[in-house]
């Protein structure tokens, strides 16, 4: 046997939308999307910037502690060389910062 057809308003049939308003949706959702990617990236480049800025400014007491000490053995020179890489990327990135 086969089953009943479904009734004109059920939810399961497809309603017709008009072209029209598809494209304005369509066009609507293209113009927003581009301030919600703004707002969002503002609202996290902001805070690393910060971050990034201070680490600029803090990062170099730690290398001035291992010049003091000595670079005599690898690891120490190790690690002054990967604080100074992650001193330049931080003055890089937290350069454009401003607490203004």
């Amino acid at each position: 046997m086969s089953s009943p057809p479904l009734p004109s308003d059920s939810p399961s049939t497809p309603r017709w939308v008009p072209a029209r308003r598809v494209s304005e949706f369509a066009a609507s959702a293209r113009s927003l999307v581009p301030d919600l990617v703004l707002a969002g990236a503002s609202t996290v480049t902001r805070p690393a910037r910060a971050v990034a800025f201070w680490f600029a400014i803090a990062l170099p007491f730690l290398n001035l502690g291992l010049l003091l000490r000595g670079l005599t053995d690898p690891s120490e020179t190790f690690a002054f060389l990967v604080l100074l890489a992650v001193n330049v990327v931080a003055l890089l990135v937290g350069h454009p910062y401003r607490s203004g």
